[in-house]
């Protein structure tokens, strides 16, 4: 065996054992109850609140409803961009891996949200 060929099967045997090192860490994946759940979001200082229906089948989110009921025009304005756009954002997605920060231009909206699943999360855990 050539020298080359000798330091090429050493190199691809200490890659192989440094690899085995760096499998994935298993994930604590939670399953959900399929269902619809309900549940309210506050946030900002008013405070504000939405109300919100979601429905999961297979961990997905299948189906959502959010309620826009500020009464101030500037917060119920936010409220009702940040209510069109949802659907858009999580139908089909796993519900583990939503996380919303400023949807529609809403970001106390995304708060209220946030908190409505984790809310929903905690009932339909499995």
């Amino acid at each position: 065996m050539s020298r080359a060929a000798g330091a090429a099967g050493a190199m691809g045997a200490l890659m192989a054992a440094g690899l085995t090192g760096c499998a994935a860490a298993p994930t604590d994946a939670v399953d959900y109850r399929d269902g619809t759940y309900e549940a309210t979001g506050w946030y900002g200082s008013l405070p504000s609140h939405q109300d919100l229906t979601l429905t999961i089948e297979d961990d997905r989110v299948t189906e959502v409803a959010i309620t826009a009921p500020a009464e101030d025009p500037t917060s119920l304005e936010h409220q009702q961009r940040f209510a069109a756009a949802l659907g858009d954002e999580i139908i089909g997605r796993d519900i583990d891996s939503i996380a919303l920060d400023r949807l529609a231009g809403a970001s106390g909206c995304s708060e209220g949200f946030m908190n409505a699943l984790a809310e929903i999360k905690d009932s339909a855990r499995a």
